[in-house]
């Protein structure tokens, strides 16, 4: 479900790419984290902060990290335990089956930092 505000003649095309680049994962991230329901306010919750900062978040330096770090900390927040980054990075490798690009996408980092934080994870005893 796309989200509910602004009304979106006011979004570009650009937010309903970013959206349908996105939402997959975000949705995925947090139900492997939080009961299903919410899970889903949570996403939904995000891309209405999202769509209201739009054009604000599109002058950050990586929007997709902006993102990010607004998603995986207001899991964190639902879930009571903040996986680090290289958690999260094997994570969506490993569990999800993201490419180490689709990773950088998603997260906002470039590919030499992802393949980083999955040594790291490699390294990590769990």
């Amino acid at each position: 479900m796309k989200p509910a505000s602004p009304a979106p003649s006011l979004l570009s095309t650009a937010f309903f790419a970013f959206y349908d680049l996105h939402h997959p994962v975000y949705q995925a991230y947090a139900a492997a984290r939080l009961p299903q329901e919410e899970a889903h306010l949570s996403v939904t919750q995000l891309f209405d902060l999202i769509a209201s900062q739009w054009t604000q978040i599109m002058t950050e330096q990586r929007p997709s990290a902006w993102a990010w770090k607004a998603h995986t900390g207001a899991v964190a927040r639902r879930a009571g335990r903040t996986p680090s980054p290289a958690e999260d990075t094997a994570f969506l490798h490993d569990d999800l089956r993201l490419s180490i690009d689709r990773i950088a996408t998603i997260t906002g980092n470039d590919a030499a930092r992802v393949t980083a934080l999955l040594a790291a994870a490699r390294r990590t005893p769990t």
